[in-house]
């Protein structure tokens, strides 16, 4: 496995940037750039190499499943991670238990396709963050036997929160209802097992800590699982035979990939091989040491420097991210820009994300611009 600064050498921008943007898109890997070539090279000599374009969908496929410990069967190709909540929503029952679970902390994407399904009968209540933080009682408070789905975040997009999915899944499943996790923010630097975490549904894509490009997305679906009512975003790659080219008749199959539905993005799914062979390199557990050590050192740093932080004090709380509370971060964002630091503000926060790319140095790096942006 290589080192932090070996895997560094993979991303030729990191030579003069220090990137704490993973949480928005990660760092472009050599990988990335050489798969990116490859499909120009397929439509300079190939024509239209579907054949080959079908591989690469596969592939990432296959490579997602084995990442988060499914079988390739459990997985449907998706466009992004809003397509995979509302293919589940469509395919549950609210008349019958018509009660929504989610939190204050998911990504507003996710959140809007929920509160998109109450004119059909859905009701939407949130487990609400106090200081930043949620506990598994927040969410038990809120489940019933009127709940049809609960929807936790692996970890949340707004301050790195670690959400206490075992407690939250186990909660929802003493009542008879699914649970939906959106893992976006942690997959590729925080371990995954679908089977041990015993969710019903999962999603993320490639975008960000994965390494890829915007565009494909995946929904990981519990084998055995039966609908309410069959996905009703589908097409030709939602079939059994997506090659039959049959359109008198809607014959989707049992596994996950009935969620699919029209042609998958073939630049994002060459994206998305290229980032996860990147991730392939790594040891998961090694890999969230080192991130770890870093935002506890970001986290000391920054308050050292009178910063006020919005992110989990305890370290077990805390994912991949450390947020920090400004006037304005957009501001503040360009500031470190023009110096070569990338970061992600969102709302009153400046988001700084951390990968295994990064290094102690570039929170110097970090450091040196803030006080620079203060005193300028």
């Amino acid at each position: 496995m290589p080192t932090p600064e070996e895997f560094r050498q993979r991303f030729p921008a990191l030579t003069d940037t220090a990137h704490f943007a993973s949480c928005s898109q990660g760092a472009m890997s050599d990988a990335l750039v050489s798969a990116l070539l490859e499909l120009q090279y397929t439509m300079r000599e190939q024509g239209a190499p579907w054949h080959r374009w079908m591989e690469e969908v596969d592939t990432a496929r296959d490579m997602f499943a084995d990442l988060i410990g499914a079988h390739p069967d459990e997985v449907a190709v998706v466009s992004c991670a809003s397509a995979a909540a509302f293919q589940v929503a469509s395919t549950q029952d609210w008349a019958h238990r018509p009660r929504i679970v989610t939190t204050d902390m998911e990504f507003p994407s996710i959140a809007h396709v929920w509160l998109a399904q109450q004119p059909f009968g859905a009701q939407i209540v949130h487990a609400s963050e106090h200081d930043g933080i949620l506990e598994t009682s927040d969410y038990e408070s809120l489940i019933d036997e009127t709940c049809s789905l609960v929807s936790v975040p692996l970890v949340s997009y707004r301050n790195g929160l670690r959400l206490p999915m075992k407690g939250v899944i186990q909660a929802a499943k003493s009542a008879g209802a699914r649970t939906f996790v959106d893992a976006y923010q942690g997959t590729g630097v925080e371990p995954i097992d679908v089977h041990e975490l015993d969710c019903d549904y999962l999603t993320s894509g490639s975008l960000k800590y994965l390494l890829g490009l915007p565009g494909i997305a995946f929904l990981y679906v519990r084998s055995g699982m039966k609908d309410a009512a069959p996905p009703v975003q589908t097409g030709w790659f939602g079939q059994t035979d997506p090659y039959s080219f049959d359109p008198l008749r809607l014959d989707q199959p049992p596994h996950a990939r009935r969620f699919e539905s029209g042609t998958p993005s073939i630049p994002s799914a060459f994206g998305a091989v290229a980032g996860m062979r990147m991730i392939q390199m790594l040891e998961p557990a090694a890999v969230m040491e080192h991130i770890a050590a870093l935002t506890q050192e970001l986290h000391e740093r920054l308050l050292a420097e009178g910063c006020a932080l919005w992110s989990p004090d305890d370290p077990a709380l805390r994912g991949p991210q450390v947020a920090l509370v400004d006037d304005d971060p957009d501001d503040l964002a360009a500031f470190l820009a023009e110096r070569r630091i990338v970061t992600s503000p969102r709302g009153r926060l400046l988001r700084l994300s951390l990968h295994y790319y990064n290094t102690s140095a570039d929170i110097d790096s970090l450091v040196e611009g803030m006080r620079a942006y203060r005193s300028a």
